[in-house]
């Protein structure tokens, strides 16, 4: 842990840096012609759409590990990529219906891609409250619902594919004029040091608690005795 140190504090660093700069180029940035002002929300978005799939993988990964090897420190990684998830998750849920009331003309719509995203949303606050409540057998069943939660995502990437939607394509990202390009990455490349560092942050806090537990357990011992 205490060689990771400098290497955290330089994440953080940049993830500050990148929250106070990135707003300045998204302003600078060209505005869309049919949206205008409002398409700027897609530099917000888009990031946090994908950090809220990541965070789903990164807790499915630690479930598999601990669902097939008992590992606390996978349930750790399981718990933490959940709440990011879910944090990320409600920043999509957010700023999705914000564009789409100019863009639509109305704050939802079922589309597919909206009703799987809000799916996948739904599926990790199951986890968090499976977790929390679900009696002695809860962090297998969070676990179990993690790995449905992350099947769901390729299911929401291909969705505007596969069904006429209303969704913008896939194709978005690539075809930007050449003055988006530069905010849009440095959004992106900023959001994900962000999550890595909350990353970090909740997992020295899981690790803080599993170690006041032990203690807790071996203070109760030497009162037995």
């Amino acid at each position: 842990m205490k060689g990771s140190k400098p290497l955290y504090l330089v994440a953080t660093l940049l993830a500050v840096a990148g929250l106070l700069w990135a707003p300045q180029l998204i302003a600078a940035a060209p505005r869309e012609a049919t949206m205008g002002f409002v398409q700027k929300i897609f530099y917000y978005h888009v990031p946090s759409a994908w950090l809220c799939f990541l965070g789903a993988f990164v807790c499915a990964g630690g479930s598999i590990a601990y669902l097939f090897k008992d590992s606390e420190a996978g349930d750790r990684v399981g718990v933490a990529g959940a709440e990011l998830t879910v944090l990320f998750g409600l920043c999509v849920l957010v700023t999705g219906p914000l564009w789409a009331r100019k863009a639509w003309g109305v704050w939802w719509q079922w589309d597919v891609r909206l009703t799987t995203t809000l799916l996948l949303w739904m599926i990790f606050v199951a986890y968090l409250f499976a977790r929390r409540y679900g009696g002695p057998g809860a962090r297998k069943l969070a676990a179990g619902l993690a790995l449905f939660g992350a099947a769901d995502v390729p299911l929401i990437y291909i969705s505007v594919s596969i069904w006429r939607t209303i969704h913008p394509k896939t194709t978005v990202v690539p075809t930007l004029q050449a003055g988006m390009r530069g905010p849009f990455w440095l959004s992106l490349g900023t959001f994900t040091v962000l999550f890595f560092v909350l990353l970090g942050m909740r997992l020295q806090l899981e690790r803080a608690r599993a170690r006041v537990d032990e203690l807790h357990l071996a203070v109760e011992d030497l009162e037995d005795r």
